[in-house]
């Protein structure tokens, strides 16, 4: 399958920019998931632009800084056509890479805008999410300090990341929430209940992460190819225990895909959009990749149409997931 010629946009929120019906995840073009080539990285994010898409997502932790600084080029080159979408919250930094606390006072996130501004070389983040919530901190005095930055022209839309319905509802009546970034795919289910319907009807755009179960939907051999220092490696689903088990599901779902002459990870992706489409929300998963080909496959998921018994048949594998969380 190739990609449509141009990719279907939906709104930012109630009232942001259009963008493409998927973003690109490029967490792994800095860390986490083994060596990058850059070159390759560079070219799938030229490639992604021209192919439609419009959202690129990264994180103030990822590379301890390094993804911000590795995506400024880019953005420099095309700004009005990138949206970058950035967070904070994560107390890690070059000096403390192993602090994973959370930090949402207000000081905190002045801080960390600075510094996310200063490292993507823009003059305004399109899309600034808290990454984590910090109980600890009212919503009122992080998401208040959000708004703030929107006033001040240094952020245009704001996002938050993995909470509950009543925290999304919470503080978008503080200030309207845009996006809202979770787990969500054919494996990580949990946000259907609840969190879907309250952001179709606040008009939030949900930005599925880790759509391909953290590549895991890409075959059924992918955990066993991980290289050295992938730190999936460390993840409960990969594990000798789990593996084995969650390949026979990917299996099923290859099987499906060969039916229908696509991948796994298309079918996964075209499961998520029609998923999306059926509980009425709209939803720009970000798949990441550092690769064109993976790019290019992952955007043909978009003009895949699967009949209704392949999708009914993903519904049910969820709850068979071995090691799901984290």
């Amino acid at each position: 399958m190739t990609p449509p010629p141009s990719l279907p946009q939906l709104r930012l929120g109630a009232d942001g920019p259009l963008i493409g019906a998927q973003g690109l995840g490029c967490m792994g073009m800095s860390e986490f998931y083994g060596a990058t080539d850059e070159a390759q990285a560079r070219a799938t994010l030229e490639l992604a632009l021209e192919r439609g898409v419009t959202l690129f997502d990264t994180a103030d932790m990822y590379g301890l800084g390094a993804n911000e600084k590795f995506l400024a080029p880019f953005l420099r080159a095309h700004r009005g056509k990138a949206l970058i979408a950035t967070k904070f919250g994560y107390a890690r930094t070059v000096e403390r890479p192993d602090d994973w606390s959370l930090d949402n006072r207000p000081a905190f996130i002045r801080t960390a805008v600075e510094n996310s501004l200063r490292r993507l070389d823009v003059e305004a983040i399109d899309l600034y999410y808290m990454h984590r919530r910090d109980p600890a901190v009212p919503l009122e005095d992080s998401v208040g300090a959000m708004a703030r930055l929107v006033e001040e022209g240094k952020v245009r839309w704001l996002g938050l990341c993995a909470v509950s319905a009543g925290e999304l509802e919470a503080a978008h009546a503080i200030h309207p929430i845009a996006a809202l970034q979770s787990e969500w795919s054919v494996f990580t289910r949990g946000i259907e209940a609840e969190v879907a319907p309250v952001a179709a009807r606040l008009g939030v755009t949900l930005v599925p992460y880790s759509p391909l179960g953290r590549g895991m939907l890409t075959g059924r051999d992918f955990g066993a190819a991980l290289a050295a220092g992938d730190a999936r490696q460390h993840f409960p689903r990969f594990s000798a225990d789990n593996l084995a088990a969650n390949a026979r599901l990917v299996a099923e779902i290859e099987q499906q895909a060969d039916a229908m002459g696509a991948t796994p990870a298309q079918l996964a992706l075209a499961w998520l959009h029609a998923k999306a489409a059926a509980l009425g929300v709209k939803a720009v998963p970000i798949p990441g990749t550092r690769r064109p080909a993976r790019l290019e496959e992952n955007l043909a998921a978009l003009a895949l149409h699967p009949p209704r018994e392949a999708l009914d048949a993903l519904d049910t594998l969820a709850d068979a997931v071995q090691g799901i969380a984290i």
